[in-house]
């Protein structure tokens, strides 16, 4: 059975067959994909082999869900270690775009997507999308940054996924995302907290009301904020 998510004007869009499944089916699924994903990392992944021979696991070892829990943690001073192809479970040319964090307290640690990790990306977005309220036709204001930081393209992919009309604006240039908000009337806004927080003020300074345009819905993230910070955003835009 697949999952439906009902639109408005009664159109309704196929994403995940997964999300309707019983618990056991989806158990059954949690486990073959454990089992698949560990034997992938042991057979390709020096580093991870080694962590396995370490804590003496074998892919074989996997034999129930509860067996998570004896899989050993990865620190984020191992992907600085591994940097930059160490951790890759795929051959190189796999690969077709590669994300990095800022590096700013060392080495950066790195994300790579192949065609299917990327489509998976844009079908789990468009399921986030729908969760808070975006549907199909409607326009989404994406105000995350673009670039080697992973998240603006992976909303722009899932918000094209759903069939939103997308702005990529990126973040910065407050005016101009402004006026391309007044101007497009966008119902879903998205963005780090602390930039969207930053557009709310601009908007009041110039004797704009940010509760009355077209927005509906906001999806902000990719930072630490406070149940303060939530509690003003909602207070300022509803």
């Amino acid at each position: 059975m697949k999952a439906l998510y009902l639109c408005e004007g009664g159109n309704t869009m196929i994403l995940h067959e997964t999300e309707t499944l019983s618990k056991a089916e989806m158990e059954e699924l949690q486990l073959t994909r454990l089992k698949s994903t560990v034997k992938q990392v042991y057979e390709k992944v020096p580093f991870y082999r080694q962590k396995f021979i370490d804590e003496h696991i074998q892919p074989e070892s996997i034999k129930t869900l509860a067996d998570l829990k004896r899989l050993p943690f990865t620190q984020k001073s191992d992907l600085r270690e591994q940097y930059p192809f160490g951790l890759l479970a795929v051959d190189r040319r796999e690969l077709v775009r590669i994300h990095t964090s800022s590096g700013t307290s060392g080495k950066p640690t790195v994300v790579y997507y192949t065609k299917r990790d990327i489509d998976m990306w844009s079908d789990l977005v468009a399921s986030s999308i729908t969760i808070a309220g975006g549907n199909s036709g409607e326009i989404l204001h994406n105000a995350y940054g673009y670039g080697l930081f992973t998240g603006g393209l992976g909303l722009h992919y899932g918000a094209v996924r759903l069939g939103m009309t997308t702005v990529p604006v990126s973040g910065g240039n407050t005016e101009r995302q402004i006026s391309l908000i007044l101007d497009f009337g966008p119902t879903v806004l998205t963005g780090t907290p602390s930039y969207i927080l930053n557009i709310i003020e601009k908007m009041e300074k110039m004797g704009l009301d940010p509760a009355r345009t077209s927005l509906k819905y906001g999806i902000f993230g990719a930072e630490p904020w406070s149940e303060e910070m939530r509690r003003t955003l909602e207070e300022k835009l509803m």
